[in-house]
């Protein structure tokens, strides 16, 4: 009796599993009496006959197929084996981890802008991650048509559709074509969203979606570089002083070299400068101090001549020579 035992025993297990593997069906085989159902960390398995789901099973570890799992089967709880007779059944092995899949534009995307008529070529890289979500979907869908799925299946369904969502979010959200990076989280979330409803129905989701980096052709990265080296030159001063002061901070610019000799030479002429038009600044500040404190005598003293109770040889209002008078004849200030 035991012979028939063992002869009927077998492993109902995940036998070609692969990392990259999103799915894998054991069919087309009896279980028989004494069977076991082997699950690993990071596996379900999925119960089906006739296409229905019978049972879901996700702990890992050992199981034995007529007592611990049989009895949970939906509709073939009440199955007896007998002598010489098993169950034909089919065990979906599913792997529940999260995918990260890297991705990156096979040919520019012509995205349309007012500045290039034709549209401006951008590439673009990233990452994305999905995984299993809905059973039944994935059954329906792909499961039921196929003994296994892997990784670069899902990526190729992404690929095919990923060049008219990043023109269309592109579009949308990229306000500025030539600082795109700026605006990458938004355009990353727009294609998420819309990816996780194209894989709705297949039974995965996106959980993630990142733009790494957008690449223009070299003559337009030329350009956008050249206007921002532009934009320093109005602080082209400054950025020398720092750029040679990191240098010879950092060893960069070491001394007894041409290059040394030159930054500092050049630092020095910089530093003078500086020192020149500070010390023109302090001495125009002077002459203004020194020029109101000479009018400002000028005035006490012209007021003090008048106090006395003399008559000034000129009027100290309007200039004009006085002959003894008490009020100047030309604008008629008082003298006396």
């Amino acid at each position: 009796m035991m012979f028939f035992k063992d002869q009927f025993a077998n492993v109902v297990e995940w036998e070609e599993f692969r990392d990259d593997m999103i799915f894998w069906k054991w069919s087309n085989r009896e279980i028989k009496k004494g069977s076991k159902l082997v699950l690993r960390p990071g596996q379900d398995a999925i119960f089906v006959n006739n296409g229905k789901i019978e049972g879901i099973f996700q702990d890992d570890g050992e199981y034995n197929v007529d007592s611990q799992i049989i009895p949970f089967l939906s509709t073939l709880k009440g199955f007896k084996f007998g002598f010489n007779s098993g169950m034909r059944v089919e065990v979906l092995f599913v792997n529940t981890k999260e995918f990260t899949v890297r991705w990156g534009t096979q040919n520019p995307i012509l995205i349309p802008t007012p500045e290039l008529p034709g549209g401006m070529p951008i590439r673009a890289n990233g990452t994305f991650v999905f995984k299993v979500k809905d059973y039944v979907a994935l059954i329906d869908r792909i499961a039921g048509v196929k003994a296994s799925y892997l990784v670069e299946d899902v990526k190729l369904r992404i690929t095919s559709v990923l060049d008219q969502l990043l023109m269309k979010w592109i579009s949308r959200e990229g306000k500025d074509m030539f600082n795109l990076q700026a605006n990458a989280h938004d355009i990353a979330r727009g294609i998420r969203e819309d990816l996780d409803m194209e894989l709705l129905d297949d039974g995965m989701t996106i959980t993630d979606f990142r733009v790494m980096s957008f690449n223009y052709p070299k003559e337009i990265q030329d350009m956008i570089t050249k206007n921002a080296s532009h934009s320093m030159i109005g602080n082209l001063q400054r950025y020398q002083q720092v750029s040679m002061t990191d240098g010879i901070a950092s060893g960069k610019v070491k001394g007894g070299g041409a290059a040394s000799d030159m930054a500092g030479m050049m630092m020095g002429m910089n530093i003078a400068k500086d020192m020149m038009k500070s010390m023109d600044g302090d001495r125009l500040q002077d002459s203004r101090v020194d020029a109101d404190r000479v009018d400002a005598g000028s005035s006490g003293a012209r007021a003090q001549t008048s106090s006395n109770g003399t008559k000034p040889n000129f009027c100290p209002n309007c200039g004009t020579k006085n002959e003894g008078a008490n009020f100047c004849p030309n604008c008629g200030q008082k003298l006396g």
